[in-house]
């Protein structure tokens, strides 16, 4: 049985233990509940136009392509969630280094300019954080701090100066995300945060889903799913078996990542822009 397998079945074996009687594995019940979350005490750190653009977050920036590419996007999204009242959206990719960190970011700000939403980005790729470097950020603890039960949440929380946008760091690697994933501080987060503000959406970033259980497990937890594909780069029996892996939950999309513009596209801004 391979590793992935066996995180899934034990994430699930605990999950049904905890239907079927109440109680969790270990009697941790009274500890790893978090009926009240509490943000008043969320940093702000305002992060500068200049980090946004080097950085490729484009979607902060209007009158772009890139920025309306990710408005289609948004719009889809709101097509396809709104009326059921699915917020929380797991943005993965089948390999790494594909660009779903940033797809994950640039629609989270997309998202939050919406006069009528907010949004909670969090960095769920323990394996290999990203979303603090993109804001020029050094955080000093995590998602993981505090699913290892070292940090309380009021501690983690950053707000990088765009209005409504609120995120959860990840800042350093660590070597069982699996189980932390499973944990049921982790569903139970997620089943917190997707029921406590109904204007607000929750975006994922997660580690890829070929090789590691971590995203496969978040899978459960979540409302949909955004499959990033990286034009050129992605095999199709890589993509094909990430497909599989995901089959029957709710594949919201799949995003083109780094698919080249037109020159028709690209003379419609040029002229758009003077």
């Amino acid at each position: 049985m391979s590793k992935i397998e066996k995180a899934l079945n034990k994430a699930k074996s605990q999950r049904q233990e905890v239907v079927s009687t109440g109680h969790t594995v270990e009697n941790e019940e009274s500890s790893n509940r978090i009926d009240s979350i509490q943000y008043e005490q969320t940093k702000v750190i305002k992060v500068s136009e200049a980090t946004l653009q080097e950085n490729r977050l484009t979607a902060f920036f209007d009158n772009t392509s890139i920025a309306d590419q990710y408005k289609i996007l948004k719009t889809r999204i709101f097509q396809q969630t709104m009326e059921e009242g699915l917020n929380t959206l797991l943005v993965t990719s089948a390999v790494d280094n594909e660009g779903k960190s940033i797809t994950a970011t640039n629609l989270a700000i997309s998202l939050a300019k919406e006069l009528q939403q907010t949004v909670l980005l969090i960095d769920a790729d323990l394996r290999r954080p990203s979303l603090h470097n993109l804001f020029a950020l050094s955080p000093s603890a995590g998602l993981s701090d505090y699913l290892s039960g070292k940090k309380p949440l009021n501690d983690l929380f950053i707000s990088p100066g765009i209005n409504k946008l609120t995120m959860l760091p990840s800042c350093k690697k660590v070597g069982n995300s699996a189980e932390l994933m499973g944990s049921f501080r982790m569903k139970n987060f997620v089943e917190e945060v997707k029921s406590r503000y109904k204007d607000r959406y929750i975006i994922f970033d997660s580690s890829p889903l070929l090789g590691f259980a971590d995203a496969l497990i978040l899978s459960e937890y979540v409302d949909g799913i955004i499959l990033v594909v990286e034009y050129g780069k992605t095999q199709r029996h890589e993509l094909e078996k990430a497909l599989r892996l995901i089959k029957g939950r709710n594949l919201i999309g799949t995003v083109l990542n780094k698919s080249p513009f037109s020159k028709k596209q690209e003379y419609y801004y040029q002229r758009c822009n003077k």
